[in-house]
């Protein structure tokens, strides 16, 4: 997963975060974990576990206003905050849970553009990065398309598109498979895995995480319940069962340490 000396800050850690929505309701509670550089993490747990509210703390969208909770929560050993939040944006790139709140423009190539301009970067350089990130998502034709055009497989790939354009080094993704069809979720495993970046994905997809995370973490109820191999943990039925999910098909006759 890396070599060399590990890097002295990890990709990610949230130290002790709590945060609770405008109308009371707790959506995390004391929250600490940590992912290194390199690694692909899925992040697991039921409806309501607070899996989506703890990835828009990654790149500063929540907390709207600070202090709002308490902890706190490292990019790359920045801490987010009003005044880290644009370089922090800039390492931690987000995938929304649907792929229409993040398209907004009026063609696909716009909206891959978006990013990269607002870094400030000359035109010519956008153009390359857009032309790159179309490519390696497999949208290169369709770079004048008007996004409510595309399928749900397209518009997440071009939502992808947007963010590798940007050049994170961390992919934060927020049920990158949900609407899929089978084909569109190969193709999108497959892209995944050949991006390089350190990865926490937020899924119901227990599968993907068996073919894409070595390690994972179940949050219930807004609390890190566990936190562990993959395999190890999906296949601890009781554990499961506790916290609203279930052993998945493609582990019910494999052997819980290999194949």
């Amino acid at each position: 997963m890396r070599k060399g000396v590990e890097s002295v800050n990890p990709a990610i850690e949230l130290r002790s975060l709590s945060f609770r929505y405008g109308d009371g309701t707790a959506a995390l509670t004391d929250v600490s974990l940590r992912v290194e550089q390199g690694e692909c993490v899925g992040l697991l747990g039921p409806n309501g576990s607070g899996k989506s509210t703890l990835l828009l703390h990654l790149n500063g969208i929540l907390p709207e206003r600070l202090p709002a909770g308490g902890g706190a929560v490292l990019i790359d050993g920045v801490a987010v905050g009003p005044d880290s939040v644009a370089s922090v944006r800039r390492t931690a790139g987000l995938l929304f849970q649907d792929p229409d709140d993040q398209l907004f423009c009026g063609t696909v190539g716009e909206d891959v553009a978006f990013g990269p301009q607002q870094l400030g970067l000359p035109p010519a350089s956008v153009d390359m990065r857009v032309e790159e990130a179309l490519m390696r998502v497999g949208l290169a034709e369709l770079a004048q398309r008007a996004p409510h055009h595309l399928s749900t497989g397209e518009k997440r790939r071009a939502c992808l598109a947007g963010v590798l354009a940007c050049s994170p080094s961390i992919l934060v993704l927020d049920e990158p498979t949900s609407g899929l069809d089978p084909r569109g979720r190969r193709e999108l495993l497959s892209l995944l895995q050949g991006i390089p970046a350190t990865k926490l994905i937020a899924t119901h997809d227990l599968e993907l995480v068996v073919e894409l995370c070595p390690r994972s973490i179940i949050l219930d109820r807004g609390r890190v319940v566990a936190d562990g191999p993959t395999l190890e943990l999906l296949n601890d039925e009781p554990l499961m069962l506790r916290h609203g999910l279930e052993r998945p098909h493609v582990l019910q006759h494999r052997h819980p340490h290999g194949p």
